[in-house]
């Protein structure tokens, strides 16, 4: 969905785009439902709200329109936008407040208590490296005096064994190599996916934690054993996918190619935000059967993650761009790592009650 920055008149008012974040959000949903695609409004909403979540555009606790007032904005069904919350209702993915309306849903209803108390530790932690600049102490000193703290305050546990779960395995191995360069020695990050994971379901679950794209949590709760924890992160597009995409030539035919069709218009938004100097670029989803006469016809190919299997129908000589998300770090580091160090601790714990 597109970002929309405040506006301010000369006599200080703010305009009605800027005026809250819930008129803003009824905007964005209405105008991204693209009628040009060969997808039901339905579905193209679903998949609007459904990857917002997951790409950290639609946070928890983000209040969304009612069913009436997106309904009466994007000119479509009530019953359409009724069935769309039903479904995120049943996904866990949005919840209803009986006389406050319908929010993305927390999750776990924790995350919000420990969010503030992570801002408030933060906040501790800057007035300790300011009075350490002071004192004329290095930030460097300070983080081992602090690391050798904690390193004393429990016992040693042995090294996490994470698993990241995606949608294909290649992309979903590129995140968890990712999100190994923030682990610590000895801790391990496997792939895979949903589907391996549900045909793997007989044998026994050889991981500490489960990581998963955020809109997925909740389904993958369901499927493991009971105790697991399984942490949502968010994603953003890739630094090399968004260089690609600004410096493609305005003049050029931009094709998109998605794998899913609720994906479709959001990642046409998301095209669009990194080359606002492209005109009308052209969508298919990869099992179209028009898709070789559209992959003839296209300069430039820009396609999503799993799409891999038409680049050899691609002319020669064509660019292709991969639309490739990575794990948002802000999301790693606020809610990956506290949750392993959190799992780490009770580890410790448990074993110097057992010894």
């Amino acid at each position: 969905m597109r970002q929309r920055k405040a506006a301010e008149s000369d006599d200080g008012t703010v305009s009605q785009s800027s005026a809250t974040p819930s008129a803003n959000l009824l905007g964005d949903l209405a105008e991204s439902l693209d009628r040009a695609l060969p997808v039901p409004l339905g579905t193209q909403l679903r998949g609007l709200i459904e990857f917002g979540i997951a790409l950290g555009e639609l946070p928890a606790g983000q209040r969304l329109p009612s069913v009436r007032e997106l309904a009466e904005r994007a000119n479509i069904a009530p019953m359409t936008v009724s069935t769309v919350y039903r479904e995120l209702r049943l996904s866990g993915l949005i919840e209803t407040k009986p006389g406050a309306g319908t929010f993305v849903a927390d999750g776990h209803s924790s995350d919000g208590l420990r969010s503030a108390a992570m801002r408030t530790l933060q906040r501790r932690v800057d007035r300790l490296l300011l009075e350490a600049e002071e004192l004329g102490l290095a930030p460097s000193l300070v983080a081992s005096l602090v690391n050798a703290r904690v390193a004393r305050s429990r016992p040693a546990t042995r090294p996490l064994r994470l698993v990241m779960v995606g949608n294909f395995l290649d992309a979903t191995q590129k995140y968890a190599d990712r999100i190994k360069t923030y682990l610590k020695a000895g801790d391990s990050i496997a792939a895979t996916t949903l589907e391996s994971l549900q045909q793997d379901a007989a044998h026994p679950f050889a991981y500490d934690i489960c990581v998963t794209l955020a809109h997925r949590r909740g389904e993958l709760e369901n499927r493991l054993p009971a105790g697991i924890p399984v942490v949502g992160l968010s994603f953003i597009p890739a630094e090399e996918t968004r260089a690609l995409l600004a410096a493609i030539d305005p003049l050029a035919r931009v094709g998109i190619v998605s794998v899913y069709p609720e994906f479709m218009a959001l990642m046409k938004l998301g095209v669009l935000r990194f080359t606002p100097h492209v005109a009308n670029p052209e969508l298919r989803l990869m099992t179209a059967p028009d898709l070789q006469p559209f992959l003839d016809r296209v300069d430039v190919l820009v396609y999503a993650s799993g799409a891999d299997a038409i680049l050899p129908h691609l002319p020669a000589g064509r660019q292709a761009i991969e639309f490739r998300y990575v794990p948002d770090p802000h999301a790693i580091e606020q809610t990956l790592i506290p949750a392993i160090e959190r799992l780490r601790s009770q580890s410790a714990f448990q074993k110097e009650r057992s010894t």
